[in-house]
């Protein structure tokens, strides 16, 4: 039996025409964040549940398509045959039935490119008709298989050998919709409660996180406008806990580097009062943390200010405390975020791993003797995690792992996001994320 189909007050035809364009897009590069910002407003809560299904059986659906029609078609018609292929995979739990995404498709080619429509027609109803046949060959591929480009899949081998293929497996699953309660309003257990009573189901998770059983739009969140919550995912919500394990005094001057869009710079001032100096190179982006901030009736300064280069914004105070949510490939956010793995190339993680260095170079100076630095990026990559740190280590001699709270180093998105040094694990399927605090000897001269 077919799962509900998502949001179905549109024609399914408009929908499957505008997640093809999205499709179309991100194979072109553009992120599926603003392809999703071109399509109507009405069609586009729809045309993302169709958009995120495809993207994450994008390499199945390429294998059965080159299976049955080797000629490359046009973008446009490409785009539109992959998004019905993907749906029609036996494996990704499709929300139409086989015969309604046919003739929608057809109907959709029919509006987009008109002499494609007999093309689609027929290559979906031979999939429908061998498809049996048609999958057990193409699972002889690994990109079917695992819906990862070869590049990915060779980098998880070499640095998770024993969990590559969990890994790979998990990246395709739903994630859970994780909450953080404002901690100066209230508890987990509390707002479970709240929840409860607003006919939600949910569960309290570690420190302030609450995971819901099902998803749901925050407008339907108890207090949600009030500030009393935030969607966040708990492995990230890690980041400032750790950071914050041992308190800081009261104002204590603390940097959030790359900032954007303001998540850890809010828990940072639900759990203490702080004073907190936010930066980000990018200004439209930053301007959501300033909004996040007055919803959850915070107060941080913000500044347009490029990490790796502090000679042009910094004062000279040192920061007693440092969160560097560092660029990185995102490979450990693929279930939030399923277009990515299709957007990177091999080629940009060496430049990544660059920035990364660079960044942590030009914060080091910034850091008060006896400070702490908080090092994470949402990687499951061991170059922008482990081996970016151990590099870090022996470039800075005044630099050290703290003892206490023991970082937890990389979180995979596994049932037990197990940690890859010793710290409290979680039970949940958690985002994969690096964390590492690093502490400054006392005796490190000023720069």
């Amino acid at each position: 039996m077919p799962a509900a189909a998502p949001h179905a007050s549109l024609p399914l035809a408009a929908l499957l025409g505008h997640a093809a364009d999205a499709i179309e897009a991100v194979r072109g590069g553009t992120s599926l964040n603003v392809a999703l910002a071109r399509c109507p407003t009405d069609a586009r809560p729809g045309t993302q549940a169709l958009a995120f299904h495809a993207l994450r059986w994008l390499g199945s659906a390429e294998v059965v398509r080159r299976m049955l029609a080797p000629k490359t078609p046009p973008p446009k018609v490409d785009a539109l045959l992959l998004v019905a292929l993907a749906l029609l995979w036996p494996g990704g739990d499709p929300p139409y039935a086989d015969h309604v995404l046919v003739d929608q498709a057809v109907a959709a080619a029919r509006r987009r490119t008109p002499a494609s429509a007999s093309f689609i027609n027929a290559v979906l109803r031979r999939f429908g008709r061998e498809r049996d046949e048609i999958v057990a060959t193409a699972l002889d591929d690994p990109l079917a298989r695992w819906n990862h480009p070869g590049w990915w899949l060779d980098r998880l081998r070499l640095d998770w050998p024993d969990e590559w293929q969990a890994i790979a497996t998990a990246d395709n699953a739903h994630p859970p919709m994780t909450l953080r309660v404002n901690a100066r309003h209230g508890t987990a257990a509390a707002y479970v409660d709240r929840l409860a009573d607003a006919g939600i189901a949910a569960d309290a998770a570690t420190g302030h996180a609450v995971r819901l059983q099902h998803p749901l739009p925050v407008t339907r969140l108890p207090g949600f406008a009030a500030g009393d919550v935030s969607v966040q995912d708990e492995a990230a919500q890690r980041a400032v806990e750790l950071l914050l394990a041992r308190p800081l005094a009261v104002g204590a001057r603390v940097l959030d580097a790359c900032a954007a869009p303001g998540g850890k710079t809010a828990q940072l001032l639900e759990l203490a009062d702080l004073d907190v100096l936010a930066i980000d190179r990018d200004g439209a982006r930053l301007s959501r943390v300033d909004q996040t901030l007055h919803r959850l009736g915070l107060h941080a300064r913000t500044l347009v200010a490029d990490a790796g280069d502090p000679a042009a914004w910094w004062d000279g105070r040192q920061f007693d405390a440092i969160l560097l949510d560092a660029p990185c490939s995102a490979s450990g956010i693929v279930r939030r975020h399923p277009d990515v793995r299709w957007l990177r190339r091999a080629s940009d993680l060496p430049a990544l791993v660059a920035i990364q260095a660079r960044l942590l170079d030009a914060m080091w100076p910034l850091l008060a003797a006896g400070g702490r630095l908080l090092y994470c990026t949402c990687s499951l990559f061991k170059a922008e995690g482990q081996a970016q740190i151990d590099a870090f280590l022996q470039r800075q001699g005044g630099a050290f792992i703290a003892a206490s709270p023991p970082s937890p180093g990389h979180l995979l998105p596994l049932p037990d996001n197990r940690p890859t040094h010793p710290a409290p694990a979680s039970s949940a399927v958690g985002d994969g994320f690096f964390l590492a605090l690093i502490e400054k000897n006392r005796d490190s001269e000023h720069p």
